[in-house]
């Protein structure tokens, strides 16, 4: 029932008022802001605290070159981190062979020029392992925003069309809203194909520096948009 106060809605329009709806989409192909990379730094040796000592000293020379880069590198993060015994038989009981620690460090780089050097000069480091790099946009990057405009002019262009289509033209715009708006454009560690994983032992000479392609990240956006158009003529 309704009332002088609640005008009945009419989710379909009228015939003197048509209602349109219509979607809109876009993708852009932009290039990359940041890259991350994971590093895993390992220990092991056949005393508990030996071992820690140990990792404590791999992964303070880590994070030291990692921050040298200065501005280039805008996060540093350190993960998981454990300290492991390896049992093995011997007998009548276990004992422990040796402890294995690890501490994981992930790295958010903007200069990905910087970020082929780094890359190989933490490689070239005893017991250290580089996974990645993962390319990605910041989430308040402007090309998401560009995907959203561009699906709006989409969704009004395609109106039109449809407008133009039955010899008349838009009267006005009802409702414009998000398709699926849980999934955010940007996600954070994503695997990325071509992803490189390096693990090395040291060398006696620098590597040279990995020339690293920036991989191009796809954005994509969606609206649904409901409009009024002037009454055609059939």
């Amino acid at each position: 029932m309704t009332t002088d106060e609640t005008p009945q809605s009419v989710p379909y329009g009228t015939p003197e008022a048509p209602r349109l709806a219509v979607r809109g989409e876009a993708r852009l192909e932009v290039d990359p802001e940041i890259a991350r990379i994971g590093i895993t730094v390992s220990a092991r040796g056949t005393d508990r605290r030996d071992a820690l000592a140990d990792l404590t000293r791999r992964n303070a020379t880590v994070i030291d070159l990692v921050k040298s880069y200065g501005e280039s590198v805008e996060r540093v993060e350190t993960g998981s981190f454990s300290i492991t015994p390896e049992l093995t038989k011997r007998g009548k009981g276990e004992r422990v062979r040796t402890y294995h620690g690890r501490v994981h460090i992930t790295a958010e780089l903007s200069d990905f020029t910087a970020l082929g050097e780094l890359t190989t000069r933490v490689a070239d480091l005893d017991l250290t392992h580089v996974d990645g790099p993962w390319w990605a946009l910041r989430p308040d990057s402007p090309a998401h925003r560009r995907a959203r405009q561009e699906a709006v002019k989409e969704a009004v262009q395609r109106a039109r069309e449809y407008a133009d289509a039955l010899g008349t033209a838009l009267a006005a715009l009802v409702e414009i809203a998000d398709i699926g708006a849980d999934n955010a454009p940007y996600t954070a560690y994503p695997p990325a194909p071509g992803m490189a994983r390096a693990a090395y032992g040291g060398a006696p000479e620098a590597a040279a520096p990995l020339d690293l392609e920036p991989q191009r990240q796809s954005v994509y956006a969606q609206v649904n948009a409901r409009f009024t158009m002037n009454p055609p003529r059939l």
